[in-house]
Protein backbone atom coordinates (compact mmCIF):
# COMPACT_ATOMS: atom_id res chain seq x y z
CA UNK A 1 0.00 0.00 0.00
CA UNK A 2 1.08 3.93 -0.32
CA UNK A 3 0.07 6.70 0.50
CA UNK A 4 -1.08 9.53 -1.65
CA UNK A 5 -2.20 13.42 -0.40
CA UNK A 6 -3.95 14.89 -3.59
CA UNK A 7 -6.54 16.85 -4.89
CA UNK A 8 -8.26 17.84 -7.91
CA UNK A 9 -9.82 21.11 -9.04
CA UNK A 10 -12.73 21.77 -11.93
CA UNK A 11 -11.18 24.22 -14.16
CA UNK A 12 -11.98 26.03 -17.33
CA UNK A 13 -8.22 26.96 -17.54
CA UNK A 14 -6.80 23.66 -18.16
CA UNK A 15 -4.64 24.62 -21.48
CA UNK A 16 -3.13 27.79 -19.14
CA UNK A 17 -2.60 24.89 -16.39
CA UNK A 18 -0.46 22.75 -18.34
CA UNK A 19 1.10 25.63 -19.92
CA UNK A 20 2.63 27.00 -16.69
CA UNK A 21 3.56 23.51 -15.63
CA UNK A 22 6.41 23.51 -17.91
CA UNK A 23 8.17 26.08 -15.76
CA UNK A 24 8.54 22.85 -13.66
CA UNK A 25 10.10 21.49 -16.06
CA UNK A 26 8.14 18.23 -15.68
CA UNK A 27 8.25 14.69 -17.21
CA UNK A 28 5.72 14.08 -19.27
CA UNK A 29 4.04 10.59 -19.92
CA UNK A 30 2.11 10.82 -22.31
CA UNK A 31 -1.97 11.17 -23.12
CA UNK A 32 -3.57 8.02 -21.88
CA UNK A 33 -7.64 7.62 -23.07
CA UNK A 34 -9.15 5.56 -19.72
CA UNK A 35 -11.51 4.10 -18.88
CA UNK A 36 -12.15 3.37 -15.02
CA UNK A 37 -14.84 0.87 -14.37
CA UNK A 38 -15.78 1.16 -10.80
CA UNK A 39 -17.64 -2.18 -8.64
CA UNK A 40 -19.97 -2.86 -6.23
CA UNK A 41 -17.82 -3.25 -2.86
CA UNK A 42 -18.72 -2.88 0.30
CA UNK A 43 -15.49 -0.70 1.35
CA UNK A 44 -13.53 2.01 -0.36
CA UNK A 45 -13.79 2.36 -3.97
CA UNK A 46 -12.50 -0.18 -6.65
CA UNK A 47 -11.97 0.52 -10.18
CA UNK A 48 -10.46 -1.04 -13.40
CA UNK A 49 -7.86 1.50 -15.23
CA UNK A 50 -7.73 0.09 -18.78
CA UNK A 51 -5.80 2.99 -20.67
CA UNK A 52 -2.87 2.94 -23.57
CA UNK A 53 -0.30 3.93 -20.67
CA UNK A 54 -1.83 3.29 -17.20
CA UNK A 55 -3.65 -0.56 -16.39
CA UNK A 56 -4.04 -0.89 -13.08
CA UNK A 57 -6.60 -2.34 -10.39
CA UNK A 58 -6.46 0.38 -7.78
CA UNK A 59 -9.04 0.32 -4.40
CA UNK A 60 -8.53 3.18 -2.43
CA UNK A 61 -10.22 4.56 1.08
CA UNK A 62 -10.53 8.44 0.84
CA UNK A 63 -12.82 10.42 2.43
CA UNK A 64 -15.41 13.53 0.50
CA UNK A 65 -13.69 16.34 1.59
CA UNK A 66 -13.25 19.47 -0.42
CA UNK A 67 -9.55 20.31 -0.88
CA UNK A 68 -5.88 18.14 -0.55
CA UNK A 69 -6.86 14.65 1.02
CA UNK A 70 -5.26 11.86 1.98
CA UNK A 71 -6.03 8.86 0.25
CA UNK A 72 -5.49 5.44 1.65
CA UNK A 73 -4.08 3.24 -2.23
CA UNK A 74 -3.52 -0.37 -3.03
CA UNK A 75 -2.67 -0.62 -6.87
CA UNK A 76 -1.70 -3.44 -8.76
CA UNK A 77 -0.54 -2.94 -12.60
CA UNK A 78 -1.41 -5.68 -15.22
CA UNK A 79 -1.38 -6.26 -18.65
CA UNK A 80 -4.51 -5.74 -20.24
CA UNK A 81 -6.66 -8.66 -20.53
CA UNK A 82 -10.55 -8.84 -20.87
CA UNK A 83 -10.75 -11.92 -18.05
CA UNK A 84 -10.04 -9.36 -15.31
CA UNK A 85 -12.76 -7.30 -16.35
CA UNK A 86 -15.46 -10.44 -16.65
CA UNK A 87 -14.17 -11.63 -13.15
CA UNK A 88 -14.70 -8.38 -11.41
CA UNK A 89 -17.87 -8.09 -13.35
CA UNK A 90 -19.47 -11.02 -12.65
CA UNK A 91 -18.33 -11.02 -8.89
CA UNK A 92 -18.91 -7.73 -7.94
CA UNK A 93 -21.27 -5.81 -10.16
CA UNK A 94 -20.47 -2.77 -12.18
CA UNK A 95 -21.43 0.87 -10.22
CA UNK A 96 -20.34 2.96 -12.87
CA UNK A 97 -17.82 3.47 -15.75
CA UNK A 98 -16.12 7.13 -16.15
CA UNK A 99 -14.19 7.97 -19.69
CA UNK A 100 -11.47 10.30 -19.51
CA UNK A 101 -8.78 11.71 -21.86
CA UNK A 102 -5.71 12.64 -19.09
CA UNK A 103 -2.50 14.10 -19.72
CA UNK A 104 0.00 12.98 -16.97
CA UNK A 105 3.32 14.54 -16.25
CA UNK A 106 5.33 14.31 -13.01
CA UNK A 107 7.40 16.37 -10.44
CA UNK A 108 9.75 14.39 -8.32
CA UNK A 109 7.12 12.18 -6.35
CA UNK A 110 4.18 14.28 -7.61
CA UNK A 111 1.63 13.10 -10.03
CA UNK A 112 -0.06 16.13 -11.84
CA UNK A 113 -3.27 14.98 -14.32
CA UNK A 114 -5.14 17.34 -16.51
CA UNK A 115 -8.23 15.64 -17.06
CA UNK A 116 -11.21 15.98 -19.95
CA UNK A 117 -13.83 13.84 -18.16
CA UNK A 118 -17.14 12.79 -20.91
CA UNK A 119 -20.16 14.51 -19.51
CA UNK A 120 -18.75 16.34 -16.21
CA UNK A 121 -15.54 18.68 -17.81
CA UNK A 122 -12.22 19.41 -17.30
CA UNK A 123 -10.36 18.86 -14.07
CA UNK A 124 -6.81 19.32 -12.56
CA UNK A 125 -5.29 16.84 -10.37
CA UNK A 126 -2.29 16.56 -8.62
CA UNK A 127 -1.20 13.22 -6.89
CA UNK A 128 1.66 13.58 -4.20
CA UNK A 129 2.60 9.96 -3.74
CA UNK A 130 4.59 8.27 -0.91
CA UNK A 131 5.29 4.55 -2.37
CA UNK A 132 7.52 3.21 0.79
CA UNK A 133 6.98 5.55 3.64
CA UNK A 134 10.31 7.91 3.47
CA UNK A 135 8.43 11.33 2.44
CA UNK A 136 5.74 11.55 5.01
CA UNK A 137 2.30 12.89 5.29
CA UNK A 138 3.34 16.15 6.53
CA UNK A 139 5.37 16.77 3.22
CA UNK A 140 3.05 15.30 1.46
CA UNK A 141 0.40 17.41 2.72
CA UNK A 142 2.74 20.43 2.27
CA UNK A 143 3.62 19.52 -1.85
CA UNK A 144 -0.40 19.62 -2.09
CA UNK A 145 -0.41 23.21 -0.57
CA UNK A 146 2.78 24.39 -2.89
CA UNK A 147 1.20 22.58 -6.06
CA UNK A 148 -2.72 24.18 -5.67
CA UNK A 149 -0.92 27.79 -4.65
CA UNK A 150 1.44 27.56 -8.02
CA UNK A 151 -1.65 26.85 -10.43
CA UNK A 152 -3.43 29.83 -8.36
CA UNK A 153 -6.75 27.05 -7.23
CA UNK A 154 -9.92 29.00 -5.50
CA UNK A 155 -11.32 27.32 -2.43
CA UNK A 156 -14.76 26.80 -4.81
CA UNK A 157 -12.80 25.26 -7.61
CA UNK A 158 -11.82 22.45 -5.05
CA UNK A 159 -13.87 18.76 -5.72
CA UNK A 160 -14.55 16.52 -2.90
CA UNK A 161 -16.08 14.13 -5.04
CA UNK A 162 -14.57 11.35 -7.32
CA UNK A 163 -15.84 11.30 -11.37
CA UNK A 164 -17.45 8.13 -10.52
CA UNK A 165 -19.91 9.94 -7.74
CA UNK A 166 -19.83 12.89 -10.00
CA UNK A 167 -20.89 10.48 -13.06
CA UNK A 168 -23.69 9.24 -10.71
CA UNK A 169 -25.19 12.00 -9.35
CA UNK A 170 -25.48 13.70 -12.94
CA UNK A 171 -26.72 9.98 -14.13
CA UNK A 172 -29.51 10.68 -11.27
CA UNK A 173 -30.12 14.37 -12.18
CA UNK A 174 -31.43 13.43 -15.54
Amino acid sequence: MHLNYEFKARTARLDELEASLQAKAPRYAGEDAQTDTYFQVAHGRLKLREGNIENSLIHYVRHNIAGAKQSDVILYNHEPSPHLKAALTTALGIKVVVEKRRRIYFVDNVKIHFDRVAALGTFVEVEAIDSDGSIGIERLREQCTEWAAFFGIQADEYVSESYSDLLLKAEEAE
